[in-house]
């Protein structure tokens, strides 16, 4: 290790015993991530990892100012703030190594590795993912009035994310303890700050959403935990966050595997590495007295400690495939039965109204359930799902949002991974595009990225489809994007008695679910619904009408429709079988297929696209698992390949109707 005589420090308060401590825990992450590095030049840890080496003074400062109770997000370069909030090294090193016992059972890897247990929320592959998932830590924390605090660490290319911007006004507006820290190493993988960013202080953005900001040595852990220790008392007192950036500079390439050309100047890295955290750590113990021989035990010590967690990793078993499938979802809640619309007792209310009713009684019932979108408290939301409620809940549960969907999104997956279960209102369900992040990366992968280990009860639900003449970026049917993603539970109910059960069952899943609700739903369906609260088993299949010929397989808007269709066929004689699968992912595949074997055929109808939509699934399903049993080929019916056009004739033409699921079970029977 270099021995370079470095500058002065300034004195501080701190006793000795705290600065040895900072130094042991200095060398220990140095160490470690030299020997990734070693270990990942022998094959030995695969895949790839990204080297903290340089700015260690960061995660100790850092960490040393939070309780253990207190929540860290970390970024791909992880591994020191891992260690400084107290993960254990053994576990870190058998989950670089791919094995079942490391902290994600081999399944998350370097850039996810986690420690729920010390309040390590997890290392993230995606660029500030992290700012808004400790933000989200932040709003449960301030809900549940825990007293805890969330940093979030990221680095200087993270500062250029839009989701920065998001987060810091909405945390600023509302207070949140949250402490945001950006480790400038100056460099977003090759390209230099001045190159990416119009200024040279990122501090110098947080006077734009009224909070305090500095610039400190990221290279000094006293000076670290001195910024942190301030912006932890800021965010107790309920004053909220800070934004603290630290300048460092990391030894390394991007990552150990990145075999870039070389992009920084010899005299460039000459000068950080005089700058050395640990150098200068180990002269200000010089300084207080502290004896060389000391000052090298600790060091000793940390080689110590990282040679046996290799050792006891190395002879760790690997996962096996069996680990894979329970990681991926948390399990459903067994509901033994559904009370039917017959209990409803001749009550009828509308779709609009049995979601509200689903969310008012399961706020009643449970108070870590919260509503957060744009407009959903003091107007109800634009469709008047949550209308009222907020006289109930209080602006705190129904919580109205800036237009800032990733912000949004991504507050409610780290509220949710912490103990809130929120509902999130996607306003008009087109604008889930600006959400695909926390949803797709985020949500559905949060679970099997930590092992199979947490939760994430959370809900994303708004209106889709057309047929209101909203046109195209306000009119589409994207369920097809979100059943092609393992992890997420597809709900899309098609009556006022399904909407009310499957969204009580949604809120009370620990998975996060995708709740489709369709527009024409809301202004065209009324039916039966009992006014007790019940949920519809997650999977479970509803057959809206018996019959013998055809099989028919509708969502959401369109069993409307095929049901109509039926009654019309049964008049020449033909008896049409409806199935509503009402969640679509997982899918009902058992009562599809009893249907087909009794009926030989098959049409499945969905406003989406047809290609490379919902109902090419259920055709492949059907193909494989019962082509035996079919005399006919699968008919799949949707909407034409374009666009929603604006002008109401041809978005009626454009829209399956009762017409073409008609025409498409008579084609089956070649009549």
């Amino acid at each position: 290790m270099n021995r370079r005589v470095a500058p002065p420090l300034p004195e501080t308060a701190l006793d000795t015993a705290t600065l040895e401590r900072f130094y042991r825990d200095l060398c220990r992450i140095r160490r470690f991530d030299e020997r990734v590095i070693e270990l990942f030049n022998t094959g030995v840890v695969k895949g790839t990892a990204h080297s903290c080496v340089g700015q260690e003074a960061i995660a100790v400062g850092a960490c040393a100012a939070l309780d253990e109770r207190d929540y860290i997000v970390s970024h791909h370069r992880g591994h020191g703030h891992c260690i400084a909030k107290g993960a254990d090294m053994t576990r870190m090193m058998a989950e670089l190594m791919g094995r079942a016992t490391g902290y994600c059972g081999g399944l998350g890897g370097s850039m996810h590795i986690a420690a729920l247990d010390k309040g390590i929320l997890g290392a993230n592959g995606i660029v500030g993912a992290g700012i808004g998932l400790g933000s989200g830590a932040a709003l449960s924390a301030q809900m549940r009035k825990s007293g805890q605090v969330a940093l979030a660490f990221f680095g200087d290319g993270a500062a250029n994310e839009g989701l920065f911007h998001e987060a810091f006004n909405m945390a600023a507006l509302w207070k949140l303890p949250m402490i945001y820290f950006c480790e400038n190493n100056q460099y977003g993988l090759s390209t230099p700050m001045a190159a990416s960013t119009s200024i040279d202080r990122l501090s110098k953005r947080a006077a734009a959403y009224g909070m305090p900001g500095e610039t400190i040595d990221g290279n000094d852990v006293v000076a670290v935990y001195e910024a942190v220790a301030k912006a932890v008392a800021r965010a107790r007192a309920g004053d909220g966050p800070s934004f603290i950036e630290a300048m460092t500079w990391r030894w390394g390439d991007h990552s150990m595997r990145a075999n870039l050309p070389k992009y920084r100047a010899d005299a460039e890295e000459a000068e950080w590495r005089a700058k050395d955290a640990l150098l200068r750590a180990a002269t200000r113990l010089s300084e207080r007295q502290v004896l060389p021989a000391r000052i090298a035990s600790l060091l000793d010590e940390a080689n110590i400690e990282i040679e046996a967690a290799i050792e006891e990793a190395k002879a760790a078993p690997e996962p096996t495939i069996e680990a894979l499938l329970p990681a991926v979802s948390a399990p459903h809640a067994v509901v033994a039965s559904e009370p039917g619309p017959a209990a409803a007792d001749g009550r009828d209310i509308s779709y609009v109204e049995a979601i509200r009713e689903a969310i008012d009684q399961e706020m009643a019932r449970d108070d870590s359930v919260f509503v957060i979108g744009e407009d959903v408290g003091r107007i109800g939301g634009i469709f008047a799902c949550t209308r009222g409620l907020i006289d109930k809940y209080g602006p705190e549960r129904l919580r109205d949002t800036p237009i800032s969907e990733n912000a949004i999104s991504t507050f409610a997956v780290g509220a949710a991974a912490t103990g809130l279960r929120p509902i999130v209102e996607i306003q008009i369900f087109d604008f889930v595009t600006l959400m695909m992040d926390s949803i797709v990366n985020q949500a559905a992968k949060f679970r099997y990225m930590l092992g199979g280990v947490p939760k994430m009860p959370i809900v994303f639900r708004g209106p889709q489809g057309g047929g209101i003449r909203l046109a195209a970026q306000h009119s589409q049917s994207l369920e097809a994007w979100f059943c092609h993603v393992p992890g997420l539970v597809v709900m899309a109910p098609s009556t006022p008695y399904d909407a009310k059960g499957l969204l009580t069952a949604a809120i009370r899943d620990d998975n996060p679910v995708v709740f489709l609700e369709h527009k024409l739903l809301y202004v065209q369906s009324k039916g039966p619904v009992p006014t007790s609260p019940y949920a519809i088993p997650i999977g479970k299949a509803d057959i809206k009408r018996a019959g013998s010929d055809v099989t028919v397989v509708a969502t959401m808007a369109m069993v409307a429709p095929a049901l109509a269709a039926a009654r019309e066929l049964a008049r020449d004689g033909i008896e049409v079988e409806v199935i509503d699968p009402r969640t679509l992912r997982p899918l009902d595949t058992e009562t599809i297929l009893e249907s087909v074997r009794k009926t030989h055929r098959l049409v499945v109808v969905h406003e989406g696209w047809t290609k490379w939509g919902f109902g090419a699934e259920v055709a492949a399903m059907v193909m494989e698992e019962a082509f035996d049993w079919l005399d006919a080929p699968v008919a799949r019916i949707g909407m034409r390949d374009v666009p929603m056009p604006y002008n109401d004739t041809l978005e009626r033409a454009v829209i399956p109707s009762q017409a073409d699921i008609a025409a498409a079970c008579r084609a089956v029977l070649y009549r």
